[in-house]
């Protein structure tokens, strides 16, 4: 012992008629440096020899996870605790001198220890997170929630026991404190609080996952989901935009997701043709004469005026007036064209429901409405088999004798004043 560096310089100072303190202050900046360079190499070899076999290991593994491990650097912080040991396996030799500085090191090192320990645990939940991910199961589920959560647990419960630790406390101490600030914590965390419940209920239900498409109105959202976190659902809207929605919302507000329409493999048509109400009347033998040349409902007039003809006369009814028996209308006809018009497009889901139908009438007329499903769910696609619908439909309306309606423009009481 006598023999050692530091005692050496410790004794040269006395000789040369330093202090006595002033020699013990040196002595322990030397003790403290060569503690610091074991430190050093125990870290280096960690490093090089310890993580390169780690290394090579895994490399010849199969194994995924171990792979994520290592890009994750879990082992990179596991090789931190090799100083940390050193310093336990050498304090009592190396401060032999100064044996009340030993049980603060022995804590300062435990304390430093749990901290490497937290890292390498918040590391294997990145891993699992990453890892999860990929997996085809649950690669739409809200992993990022429960791993947020798991993260944010681990950091109080290590924290706590950090702190404990450094200041020699109790952590049962030091936790009923905490229980005095309660309603701050709950405050503090209540959009954590909420977000982690409506992660659950999200999960559980089936009712949100990354890549549906959803609209919310009240938060401007109408895109695919990216993002679930513990707080937050983040949406990329169509023009590229990103909305960031508190996950609880999904449980509190409305929103429409609409991945049902991608499963089911089309997406709906639902819109009218207004008909001005005065253009609507019964067909004269002109005009059913000019629609049998329409060869989508050629076949059904003849069928249907036979059948209106045989009614006709076995109630012998006054024929100068249509409004006597049975009669077709302009609009009963252009409403059977339009549904052999949409039965005959290729781009409409043969196996979903196709119908056109009239609704009650309103102050703008008569709405004839076309309700199918196209074979697409592409939004492009899906705009261009809409459009070319109503083109053809208000195109073809005024050849039924029948006027869209529209709001009466300037140009329309210019005509009324000539």
């Amino acid at each position: 012992m006598e023999n050692r560096i530091d005692h050496i310089v410790y004794q040269w100072l006395l000789d040369l008629g330093i202090a006595e303190n002033i020699a013990n202050q040196v002595q322990f900046t030397l003790e403290v440096l060569v503690l610091v360079i074991l430190c050093f190499i125990a870290d280096r070899i960690a490093k090089k020899l310890f993580v390169r076999v780690v290394n090579s290991i895994v490399k010849r593994t199969k194994f995924v996870w171990d792979d994520i491990l290592l890009e994750k650097k879990v082992f990179d912080r596991l090789a931190h605790l090799a100083p940390a040991l050193v310093v336990q396996a050498t304090a009592a030799y190396v401060f032999a001198d100064f044996q009340d500085f030993i049980p603060f090191l022995i804590r300062m090192t435990d304390a430093y220890m749990l901290a490497v320990a937290l890292m390498v645990v918040i590391s294997v939940f990145n891993t699992l997170d990453y890892y999860f991910k990929q997996t085809e199961a649950l690669k739409d589920k809200p992993i990022d929630s429960y791993f947020q959560l798991a993260r944010l647990v681990t950091y109080f419960i290590g924290g706590v026991l950090v702190i404990a630790k450094v200041f020699d406390k109790d952590p049962q101490g030091i936790l009923t404190a905490m229980g005095a600030l309660t309603a701050v914590s709950m405050l503090v965390f209540k959009d954590t609080i909420l977000g982690f419940v409506a992660s659950i209920q999200l999960s559980a239900n089936d009712m949100i996952r990354v890549g549906d498409w959803v609209s919310m109105p009240k938060y401007g959202a109408d895109g695919d989901v990216i993002k679930i976190t513990l707080n937050t659902v983040k949406v990329q809207n169509w023009d590229k935009t990103i909305s960031t929605i508190p996950t609880y919302s999904f449980v509190s507000d409305s929103f429409k997701n609409w991945r049902g329409m991608s499963e089911a493999g089309g997406r709906r048509i639902k819109r009218s043709v207004v008909l001005k109400s005065g253009s609507v009347k019964f067909c004269d033998q002109e005009m059913i004469s000019r629609f049998k040349n329409y060869h989508l409902i050629k076949d059904y007039l003849e069928n249907r005026v036979q059948e209106i003809g045989d009614y006709n006369k076995e109630g012998d009814f006054d024929k100068a007036y249509l409004i006597n028996g049975r009669h077709l209308t302009n609009i009963g006809v252009f409403r059977i064209y339009t549904e052999a018009y949409v039965r005959s497009l290729k781009g409409i889901h043969p196996d979903l429901t196709r119908m056109v139908f009239q609704k009650e009438g309103n102050e703008y007329g008569v709405p004839i409405q076309v309700y199918c499903f196209t074979e697409t769910t592409d939004w492009a696609e899906y705009e261009n088999i809409q459009s070319d619908i109503f083109d053809h439909l208000y195109a073809a309306a005024p050849e039924f004798g029948l006027e869209v309606f529209q709001h009466p423009s300037g140009g329309d009481f210019n005509k009324l004043i000539k």
